[in-house]
């Protein structure tokens, strides 16, 4: 077993953890309809009452944080599962939250008069811009489509730059910003497209959905949820099921796989000084755990 530290508990499903400027985190809780603050000292505290079911979260260009929010879940008795939608549910949408009051505002519902079903993970490009990734909901006998997209932070303009993809999950960009990487929860693949401009992916090839390469993956009884790149353009993946952080080079190679202390590790994020501080919410057990990475993270546009 790795080296983790239970820095905070109690939370419902937490998600998307963002290391905010004075060191605090900020997580999402997706069963209580949430985002909590959790100190360095580990005292946690509600800090946006937003409803639905908050996942993915990052800061954008003007400090306030962006909220990929799946509208809510039903969750399979007794497991950390989900299954369709839970009651009231009227689809998901992308949020901003004023970073110091926590007020959630509505950016997003649809794209191209198509309701989005359940946004999942947000990544800000250099020119402020963002991509993300709706999961799609996931019902007893069928699916939901997930899909890619493009938006801005002003809720201006939002496209739909991928579909269909099975269940693209967490995503994030390469250092130099020309890849964007995107898990693939129920396969466990590792996905890559190619950037050609601000949101612009490269074309797909005849008959192709899209531009997409799987680059790596795993076997076995594992899912891949979220994701965080490195400085050296490693790319680390919570695996479910294994209970793992999966750390893949550029080429899709498996280069460390790393325990952890709950079978739902869903998402890593980075910070510290040096960036080498890792913070890994541990859904199942609904915790949030603390450890040193070998090598920093990459430094985030915002």
């Amino acid at each position: 077993m790795s080296d983790v530290k239970i820095l905070a508990s109690g939370f419902g499903f937490p998600e998307g953890p963002v290391v905010m400027p004075d060191g605090a985190v900020i997580l999402t809780e997706i069963r209580n309809g949430r985002c909590s603050r959790v100190a360095a000292d580990g005292k946690s505290s509600v800090f946006s009452e937003c409803g639905g079911g908050p996942n993915g979260l990052a800061i954008g260009p003007d400090g306030a944080l962006y909220l990929c929010n799946n509208g809510g879940a039903r969750y399979v008795e007794g497991t950390s599962m989900s299954q369709g939608a839970h009651a009231g549910y009227e689809g998901g949408s992308i949020q901003r939250l004023d970073a110091k009051t926590g007020e959630a505002k509505t950016l997003y519902a649809e794209c191209d008069g198509h309701k989005l079903s359940a946004p999942n993970d947000l990544v800000f490009d250099k020119q402020g811009g963002f991509y993300f990734t709706d999961l799609g909901k996931r019902h007893a006998r069928h699916r939901d489509h997930g899909g890619l997209y493009y938006a801005l932070p002003d809720g201006s303009k939002i496209t739909c730059i991928a579909y269909p993809i099975l269940s693209p999950n967490g995503c994030a960009l390469s250092p130099d910003g020309k890849t964007l990487y995107v898990a693939d929860t129920e396969g466990a693949w590792l996905w890559a497209f190619d950037i050609e401009g601000p949101g612009v992916l490269k074309k797909p090839a005849p008959f192709a959905h899209h531009s997409g390469r799987v680059i790596g993956g795993v076997t076995g009884p594992a899912r891949f949820d979220s994701m965080a790149v490195l400085e050296n353009g490693n790319i680390c993946v919570a695996t479910l099921t294994t209970g793992k952080i999966t750390e893949f080079s550029p080429a899709g190679a498996v280069v460390r796989e790393v325990k952890m202390p709950d079978v739902y590790p869903t998402n890593i994020c980075f910070g510290g000084n040096d960036r080498r501080t890792a913070y890994i919410t541990l859904s199942d057990k609904g915790q949030l755990g603390v450890m040193q990475w070998p090598t920093p993270g990459l430094k985030l546009n915002y």
